[in-house]
């Protein structure tokens, strides 16, 4: 496309998203004083950004950064550690702290994401299955959380634990809003009151005003080099919700005998600190590059999620190309329009724990940080493109107007 035909399809779907646009900056401004009001009211001060190390019996930095993220998300206790390296980590952490032989799992939003897999069922490897937790799941209902299924089985099985996953993943459907995690949040208290509602919250923080943990979720869990680290977080994740849970979760992030007591950190605190009080903003930024993507693809006629016009309840923009093809070339594309390692060639490849090799764009500061402009997806029908991220819409903005201004739409 020439120069004023990619112009003419921004301005079109700009002015399309305007309306989108001024609710995803209003609730930015919210969430900004939200963590404000927390950093002030936890008395942050350079201290507790320094390091420790060895055992980090009362590392101040840990100790308050766990507080801040507990007040942020309406939660009573938080786990915040650099020694979590992904979301599926934190996750597995989570799930075995909650859970023990004879206990039931339930997945209330279909099969789960590929590397969560063989945490769950895998064999000889030290998953749920290995140590006879049971596990089961209830497919998605058009796109949502089938009620009527997931009300039945839980007053009948009483799971230990049931599962919501906010985000995605790989397949097509919108993210969860926090309005349907508490939908499902009252079913399952309604029917079964002990079971514990597990919220995978990742590209779900700061999208709305309320986070899981404050419409009926127990735990929550997600990883510091998406949403919550704002971009500047160097590794990590969280697990934040009630104290008795995050308690026994501690358990299994170090040992029975010492819980949370300790855990040392040899680099400054101070960017885990910067990046969520930066998050806000950021995930803002990442919001509107997906909506604005979302917008510009329907507009060339393909389908895209979240539909123009539809709030979004995660930071991804899902784009359906059915070739494989096009789909790589569109992730190609957003690796050489990246600020890091531009000039490299993505391929697919048999990535570890997905069942189909896997393309991902990610030239990004911090190795594979989601929240930064990225893309990825597995190559299988009906070849589908998850671009999410975007340290600054204008990165977002730029990054689309150039893959525009090489594609042929005959």
């Amino acid at each position: 496309m020439d120069n004023e035909s990619v112009q003419k399809l921004i301005g079109i779907a700009e002015t399309k998203a305007k309306a989108t646009f001024d609710e995803i900056e209003s609730r930015a401004l919210f969430n900004q004083k939200k963590v404000l009001d927390a950093y002030r009211n936890a008395r942050i001060s350079y201290y507790h950004f320094n390091p420790t190390s060895g055992y980090g019996y009362s590392d101040a930095g840990r100790e308050k950064l766990s507080e801040v993220f507990a007040e942020v998300f309406g939660a009573e206790s938080a786990i915040v550690s650099p020694n979590i390296v992904s979301g599926t980590h934190a996750l597995t952490i989570a799930m075995f702290g909650l859970l023990k032989s004879g206990d039931l799992l339930l997945s209330a939003t279909g099969s789960p994401y590929d590397t969560l897999q063989e945490v769950i069922s895998g064999k000889d490897n030290g998953s749920l299955a290995d140590y006879k937790i049971n596990y089961d799941e209830i497919q998605l209902k058009d796109g949502g959380i089938d009620r009527e299924a997931l009300e039945s089985y839980v007053r009948e099985k009483k799971p230990t634990v049931v599962m919501l996953t906010r985000s995605r993943g790989y397949a097509w459907r919108d993210a969860l809003t926090t309005a349907d995690i508490a939908a499902a949040a009252d079913i399952i208290k309604r029917n079964s009151p002990k079971s514990v509602v597990l919220v995978d919250n990742c590209y779900g923080e700061f999208v709305e005003t309320r986070e899981p943990t404050q419409c009926g979720a127990d735990v929550i869990v997600g990883s510091l080099i998406k949403n919550a680290g704002g971009g500047l977080a160097p590794t990590g994740g969280y697990i934040a919700g009630k104290s008795d849970l995050i308690a026994k979760i501690g358990y299994r992030l170090t040992s029975p005998s010492i819980g949370n007591e300790v855990g040392s950190y040899a680099a400054s605190y101070m960017p885990f600190f910067q990046g969520l009080f930066l998050a806000p903003i950021v995930t803002k930024n990442a919001l509107k590059s997906a909506i604005l993507a979302s917008n510009v693809f329907t507009e060339l006629g393909f389908e895209a999620l979240p539909e123009p016009g539809k709030m979004p309840g995660d930071i991804i923009c899902s784009i359906k190309f059915n070739a494989p093809e096009p789909m790589i070339n569109f992730i190609q594309s957003i690796q050489y329009l990246s600020p890091v390692e531009s000039y490299a060639t993505p391929e697919p490849w048999d990535m570890p724990g997905y069942t189909d090799q896997v393309i991902m764009a990610a030239g990004t500061f911090v190795q594979g940080a989601s929240i930064e402009l990225s893309a990825d997806g597995p190559v299988r029908a009906p070849y589908i493109a998850y671009l999410q991220g975007a340290l600054t819409y204008e990165h977002g903005k730029l990054a689309i107007s150039e893959f525009l201004s090489r594609y042929d739409k005959r």
